[in-house]
């Protein structure tokens, strides 16, 4: 008969018998390969809660569950299909509520995951692939359990029919069923630390469902948009919606994880409401009429300006400011390099000599902003001064294919605020013009070779950008610019995205996590350049950078991932990709005074982390109610 480590272990027999069993060769041999079961992945760090923790230190285990919370959405919904959201329809908002992920993250932890539908995940030393053991307990809310085969079929599905989720998981080359609970995912190469947490993120959709038919006898299609409410397997399942117009969440009260450590004190709402405003001044309104109940507010206008209403001034409704410290960031004005008139670093660093920032600040942002200098503006990535240390022996590697400045210059955007200093940054920006081949012709700027004027269009999807862009074209006129503005619909806008047919745009910003990695390749890698959806708006086929953003991925310690973070932002910068923009460095929200949180807010958490931590507080609600 053969005892089990595990029994070993149950018995307390093995610490008796250890030293002799180690002694046995095959022992030694079974021991080294038996897999380290982990409850949670840090990318370099030890976790902070330990096996069988009660329940995160940030959240109130008591929080009552009840009520109902109403927030806003912008634009319309067509679609209750994650597996194509990407590429395919409008997704409804808060559709991630009904599913549950492989790992829950911790708003006060970097990078860090606990299981949620795993109870454990194992990696061999040289992280050539990952295992991750699910629970037995886990189930659809048709009682159904959930299986290595749902998840093989959510990975298979997600690569399948998202390019996003393609290129983000393209160094996952199989995932296979090795147990009864297990799945196993095998890697292309070893070392891309990344990847086990990046699989814990996995969005675990019910094989059995799509492939069954609805109510009409219909075979259902995981590649098709739809508008039949899905089955789920999360806190909360969809109990009414208007298409493009509400959709409405009621708390599943059965759910199977309610009691999980990663689930204590949060989704406290019997039913949480999205309504989709197709306009910020209305959804404004709505919020000041007591139609919603929460509001993040990205309008420095409107933040100025509107919210002395009487309800504000009554105390009823609270504004907060929540600190910005889980993300650097990058937002700009983004150059299409694959059309042949952005190709010269010249042209583009000359368009940021027209962008007078700190009269922009003044006039149009009542001096809320600060200018952005780099693509992880905000967070300790951000590099500054001139490459030191790590940094610097990282950038010698490519040294022979970057510009000069990365080693000579620390960047800077041109600094405005007098007509001086205006005057010599549009005489700076014409030197780099003329410098491309361009010269000023009966006030048109011209290619001097084919006698062709530097005409662009800025593409917007977004009415309000226009004052903001109407603001920046006069001074790109004065070097001498064409310059034309288009705002579109939403499909035309990501029509057009998908198909490269723009100028300049102004896309989402990019947020950037604080330990970075594989989606550096989906933002600014070769290989993502011409991939149909991909979020390298700019174009970028640069082997520097293609080789920096590698080290970001294979750093094997914090120092490592830090100083090859920052030689990529410094070589980004240095090739003049976007004319960065503007940040605010807290998360502005307004809210009707009906709702509890808890006492210490975690440190990572956006927005508050609302409504996930916070809860119905009926004293509360009885005196925030709108007065006639």
């Amino acid at each position: 008969m053969r005892l089990s480590r595990r029994f070993l272990l149950h018995t307390g027999l093995l610490a008796a018998v250890a030293p002799a069993l180690d002694r046995l060769p095959f022992v030694r041999r079974a021991l080294a390969q038996s897999p380290e079961w982990r409850h949670g992945l840090s990318l370099f760090d030890d976790v902070k809660y330990p096996p069988g923790f009660k329940h995160f230190d940030y959240v109130n285990a008591q929080a009552p569950k009840a009520g109902v919370v109403r927030v806003s959405a912008t634009g319309t919904f067509d679609n209750f299909n994650i597996a194509v959201g990407g590429v395919r329809g409008a997704v409804g908002a808060g559709l991630a509520n009904i599913y549950d992920d492989l790992m829950a993250p911790a708003y006060d932890e970097i990078s860090t995951e606990y299981g949620l539908l795993v109870e454990a995940v194992s990696f061999p030393p040289d992280i050539s692939s990952a295992t991750y053991r699910l629970r037995a307990e886990a189930r659809w809310h048709d009682g159904m359990p959930v299986t290595p085969e749902d998840v093989i079929f959510s990975f298979d599905a997600y690569k399948k029919h998202d390019p996003r989720q393609g290129a983000y998981y393209r160094h996952v080359t199989k995932a296979e069923k090795v147990g009864e609970r297990e799945v196993k995912f095998t890697f292309d190469e070893p070392g891309n630390r990344e990847l086990p947490n990046i699989l814990g993120q996995l969005t675990i959709l019910p094989k059995h469902w799509w492939e069954g038919t609805d109510a009409s006898g219909k075979k259902r299609d995981i590649g098709a948009t739809t508008l039949e409410p899905p089955l789920g397997s999360g806190p909360y399942r969809i109990k009414e919606f208007v298409a493009g117009r509400t959709v409405v969440y009621e708390r599943v009260k059965d759910y199977w994880g309610k009691d999980l450590n990663v689930n204590i004190g949060r989704d406290n709402f019997d039913e949480i409401r999205y309504e989709y405003f197709r306009d910020f001044t209305v959804e404004l309104e709505a919020f000041k009429g007591d139609q919603i109940d929460f509001r993040l507010e990205n309008s420095a206008l409107f933040w100025a300006t509107r919210y002395d209403f009487p309800a504000a001034k009554e105390g009823r409704v609270k504004l907060e400011e929540f600190p910005v410290r889980n993300r650097g960031m990058m937002q700009g004005f983004v150059f299409n390099t694959r059309r042949e008139k952005f190709q010269d670093p010249r042209v583009r660093r000359a368009f940021n000599y027209a962008f007078d920032f700190e009269e922009a600040n003044k006039q149009l942002f009542f001096g809320q902003y600060e200018r952005i200098s780099s693509y992880f503006h905000g967070s300790e990535l951000a590099s500054s001064g001139l490459p030191q240390g790590e940094e610097l022996a990282i950038l010698e590697n490519v040294r022979d294919k970057v510009p000069p400045e990365v080693f000579t210059t620390p960047y800077a955007n041109p600094q405005f605020g007098s007509p001086e200093k205006a005057r010599a940054n549009l005489r700076e920006g014409a030197r780099l013009l003329r410098e491309a081949g361009f010269e000023v012709r009966n006030q048109r700027l011209m290619r001097a070779v084919s006698n062709e004027p530097l005409s662009v269009e800025i593409l917007l999807d977004e009415p309000s950008f226009e004052r903001i862009v109407l603001f920046y074209k006069p001074g790109l006129e004065r070097l001498g610019v064409n310059v034309t503005v288009r705002t579109v619909d939403d499909a035309q806008y990501e029509n057009r995205l998908r198909s490269w047919d723009y100028d300049i745009i102004i896309p989402r910003p990019w947020a950037q996590s604080l330990s970075p990695g594989n989606e550096q390749r989906y933002y600014w890698g070769s290989a993502s350049a011409d991939e149909a959806g991909s979020r390298n708006y700019a174009g970028i086929k640069n082997p520097a950078v293609d080789a920096l953003i590698e080290r970001v991925i294979f750093a094997k310690s914090r120092a490592e991932l830090v100083a090859a973070t920052r030689a990529l932002d410094r070589v980004l910068l240095w090739n003049n990709y976007v004319v960065p923009q503007w940040t605010y460095t807290k998360d502005r929200t307004a809210r009707w005074d009906r709702f509890g949180r808890p006492t210490e807010m975690p440190k990572y958490g956006a927005q508050g982390v609302f409504p996930t931590i916070w809860w119905w507080d009926a004293d509360k609600a009885a005196k925030s109610r709108a007065r006639s």
